[in-house]
């Protein structure tokens, strides 16, 4: 007994030790990892680092040139060719660094140099996939990945060459491949800078040419706009967004530069200009979040995130976006079939009422305030369930166009018949005129009328008044040209 006594009291022990370290150790960890974390985002908040201000400044001016040319990247259906770009760009820098290797060894990395081997590059493989999809029957699709995947495999194969060159090795060129924003200098921001600023200044001074050429390329060519000169001109400067972005995003990935802003403002506007702003603030916006988490977490890539932070912003604008977000087109779809059915539920409380009268009698929207509707009256009008007859029912005594009367029974206000007369005049007006001119048979012109019977403006009645050439007196209903 006693061995098992010690036995179960070291047990304790040990599972009391084992205890103490789970409460205290971890939340000790924990409480320094967060004040580690904390210190480090306020000194990238207040920019004492001297890195973090280039990388800041150089990526915060290509994400705001990247969301202003992507705008026209995007009306021009060309969102792809910046991915083309950056693949194509791989065999201008192995050409940069060898021709400069063999020309001053230990020179291979100059940036210039590499960024203006990967801007040739790039700007012939562009080239290369409008000539194909020009000269030839080869979709754009099919052309995109062909100049992307030789490109690709010729700069590859001289990333080998460079590798083996007895004057140096290819390492840092990789950074063009996958990106490194923290490897940037002070003399390369300033590159980056004097080129995202020329791209910013050129395109808001072609804004009117490159606007007419993204909508409506046939009317420039026929008013005698250098369509082709501008039209190489925004291929120059979607090259020249891309190779920007290589040393910071790396050439997979710096396709989002330009396509994730563009698309993300499309979801807020519909004027082209107001887009161009919006997508540059949302360029702007996820390069400085980028930066400011990649210098907070430092195993987080700065590239990644940029464009992690792009994403993000181009989520909350699909779902919230005021123009074609998915919840604001939702509430409008919502919003348009509860209008929608209170049209069709006064018109049936018209339709019924009306068969009601004796031949020859005309129904007048104050004749209807005194007749009774039930939900079976309703029904026997429209192939409606009744559980959504009652829905539209208890709708329109919320809106003041029903009122009810016992337990089964509903009167029309004066409001609800207004709009109920409305509602039939302009259902039959369509109804004539689709007869008339669109030759549709009267059996079958009722489900074509309800389809745009809800969107007819008055200056549009009274042009079908015209066209049918007769003058009906305000509210009047004509007659039904069918059974009802």
């Amino acid at each position: 007994m006693t061995g098992v006594s010690r036995s179960m009291s070291f047990f304790k022990t040990i599972l009391f030790l084992l205890v103490v370290i789970a409460i205290f150790s971890p939340s000790d960890l924990l409480a320094q990892e967060t004040r580690s974390v904390s210190d480090r985002l306020i000194r990238t908040l207040s920019l004492q680092d001297y890195n973090t201000r280039i990388v800041l400044m150089g990526t915060c001016l290509l994400g705001i040139s990247g969301g202003v040319v992507g705008t026209f990247m995007l009306l021009r259906k060309r969102s792809l060719v910046g991915d083309v770009v950056g693949h194509a760009s791989l065999p201008g820098i192995g050409i940069a660094y060898l021709v400069m290797e063999s020309i001053e060894p230990g020179s291979g990395k100059s940036l210039p140099g590499l960024l203006t081997g990967a801007f040739v590059s790039g700007l012939c493989g562009a080239l290369c996939t409008l000539a194909i999809k020009h000269y030839t029957r080869i979709k754009d699709d099919a052309a995109l990945a062909i100049v992307l995947s030789i490109f690709f495999g010729v700069g590859v194969a001289l990333f080998t060459i460079v590798q083996r060159m007895s004057t140096g090795n290819a390492a840092g060129l990789h950074q063009f491949v996958f990106g490194k924003t923290s490897s940037l200098l002070a003399n390369d921001v300033k590159l980056f800078a004097g080129l995202a600023v020329l791209v910013i200044l050129v395109t808001v001074f072609l804004f009117k040419e490159m606007t007419i050429l993204s909508f409506d390329q046939e009317f420039a060519h026929a008013q005698g706009w250098p369509v082709l000169l501008l039209d190489s001109l925004l291929m120059g400067l979607i090259v020249l967004v891309t190779v920007i972005g290589l040393q910071s995003v790396g050439l997979l990935l710096v396709v989002a530069l330009p396509v994730i802003p563009a698309a993300a403002a499309r979801f807020w506007t519909d004027s082209l200009r107001t887009m161009s702003w919006i997508s540059a603030a949302i360029g702007g916006v996820s390069a400085i979040a980028g930066v400011i988490l990649s210098a907070t977490f430092p195993l987080l890539s700065t590239g990644p995130m940029i464009v992690l932070s792009g994403s993000l912003l181009f989520t909350i604008s699909m779902l919230f976006g005021t123009q074609r977000g998915v919840i604001t087109r939702l509430r409008r779809l919502r919003i348009s079939r509860i209008r929608h059915g209170r049209l069709d539920l006064l018109r049936a409380c018209y339709e019924h009422l009306e068969q009601n009268l004796p031949e020859g009698m005309m129904l007048h929207s104050d004749q209807m305030t005194d007749r009774m509707l039930t939900l079976n009256s309703l029904l026997s009008r429209r192939t409606w369930k009744p559980a959504r007859v009652q829905s539209l029912l208890n709708r329109a005594i919320r809106d003041d166009l029903l009122i009810r009367q016992g337990e089964a029974g509903y009167q029309l206000t004066a409001e609800g018949a207004t709009k109920a007369v409305r509602a039939a005049r302009n259902h039959r007006m369509w109804e004539l005129f689709l007869i008339r001119y669109a030759e549709i048979a009267p059996s079958h012109v009722d489900r074509d009328a309800d389809m745009i019977e809800h969107v007819l403006s008055p200056e549009v009645l009274e042009e079908l008044e015209t066209a049918l050439g007769q003058q009906y007196p305000h509210l009047r209903v004509p007659d039904s040209p069918h059974a009802i």
